[in-house]
């Protein structure tokens, strides 16, 4: 009888309500596959392929559907996460040779990896490796990011609910301001640093009794701050409290971030972000001397599972499924996907795309869905954002607070 194949699924990049959904979808899978031996997950990403950590995933939830439930609604990555890089195998190999080496110790046969850009990248270049080669390892991707700036899909898992974060955050920030009659100004710094799907989401905030926020900033438009506080004056023209969605990204005519005062970055070469909102604050305090706060989400909506999409949940749970029929379909060099097929009413269909056109690569929002003076978000925008944030999670607590799943510490 020939051996059957082992799977291993690892996570990497920024943590999000829903990728231990996909992980929960990955498994599920795999445990519906006869032809599908053990389930391994690599403790912190490619890094745990390397050092060889893994936990078997088969003991700790074949056959304990309640597990599998907790762990579909628990928000970061119960497998842990890395910000590991490969290098191109062309300038040296050693890495690889190492990887596939221990997929034939573990007889792994399909490899699935949970993540972003560079977590696709990952994909990319192991995935071609074997092909290169005749290895018999079927690679995918599967997506996750709060960002949504993934290319051949029409948005990614995370994104969802950290959009019913942030605009929920935004309608309860406008309340906090309304009740005082004094002019002022509250500046909301929200993440993104070339992309502005997230601080486009504030738009979602606005309701039959509140406009908030006033002004949107994206990263894709040219940032003046001269134009800013002409914005901001002219709002208040006519609004005694004025709301602000920024994103951290914003830059200005040169192509410099407005926070980018140092040179520090991270170990991929990005600038390190942060200051935006308070900067800001310090030239609205300067320029027009209202009162002025600034607040910076910062990672809060990353895993605030508590107010989680349960559409964002069903689909990551969906994507991960979908990666797990691709790779036993012999698809490799590819990620799960999925595309609108309707907005009203909303439909998805589920696929997989070449992960050539994915990594490294970036989705922006589309210019048309950026109005008025680029201070605003069209309603085609809003239309493609409102079903993302759909349908509420019933969260288990304990004390007082969420009682989430352990995440898994390895070695």
């Amino acid at each position: 009888m020939k051996k059957k194949t082992n799977l291993l699924v690892g996570q990497s990049g920024g943590p999000t309500t829903v990728i231990n959904a996909s992980l929960a979808g990955v498994i599920s899978e795999a445990f519906q596959n006869e032809s599908i031996g053990r389930v391994y997950g690599s403790v912190n990403g490619i890094m745990g392929v390397l050092e060889e950590n893994f936990t078997d995933l088969s003991e700790q939830f074949e056959g304990n559907q309640a597990a599998i439930n907790q762990l579909k609604i628990t928000p970061s990555m119960y497998l842990g996460s890395c910000r590991v890089k490969l290098t191109e195998h062309e300038k040296d190999e050693t890495d690889f040779q190492k990887i596939f080496d221990i997929f034939q110790k573990y007889n792994i046969g399909y490899f699935l990896y949970i993540g972003g850009n560079d977590s696709m990248d990952t994909v990319a270049k192991l995935s071609k490796y074997a092909q290169e080669r005749n290895i018999d390892v079927c690679i995918l991707g599967v997506p996750k990011t709060i960002d949504n700036d993934l290319m051949e899909i029409d948005h990614t898992p995370g994104f969802g609910s950290a959009a019913k974060y942030i605009a929920s955050s935004l309608l309860e920030i406008a309340h906090d301001t309304y009740i005082y009659y004094v002019q002022s100004v509250v500046i909301v710094e929200i993440m993104g640093r070339n992309a502005g799907w997230l601080t486009a989401s504030a738009a979602l905030a606005r309701n039959e009794y509140s406009s908030a926020p006033h002004l949107i900033y994206l990263p894709e438009k040219p940032f003046s701050v001269d134009k800013f506080i002409e914005d901001v004056k002219e709002q208040l023209k006519s609004k005694k409290q004025v709301v602000i969605a920024v994103s951290e990204g914003i830059k200005d005519a040169d192509g410099e971030y407005i926070s980018a005062k140092s040179s520090q970055t991270d170990q991929f070469g990005h600038v390190m972000l942060s200051g935006t909102g308070k900067y800001l604050e310090s030239v609205v305090q300067s320029e027009i001397g209202c009162k002025v706060r600034s607040i910076e989400l910062n990672v809060l909506q990353r895993c605030a599972a508590h107010m989680s999409s349960m559409t964002d949940i069903d689909e990551a749970f969906e994507l991960g499924k979908k990666g797990v029929r691709a790779a036993l379909e012999g698809k490799t060099g590819e990620m799960a996907s999925l595309h609108r097929t309707s907005d009203f009413p909303y439909r998805i269909k589920y696929d997989s795309v070449p992960i050539s056109k994915v990594a490294n690569k970036e989705k922006m929002i589309p210019e048309q869905w950026i109005t008025e003076n680029d201070t605003n978000v069209s309603q085609e925008l809003i239309d493609y954002m409102r079903p993302l944030i759909q349908g509420e999670v019933q969260v288990e607590y304990r004390d007082g607070i969420p009682n989430y799943t352990l995440l898994f510490k390895g070695k």
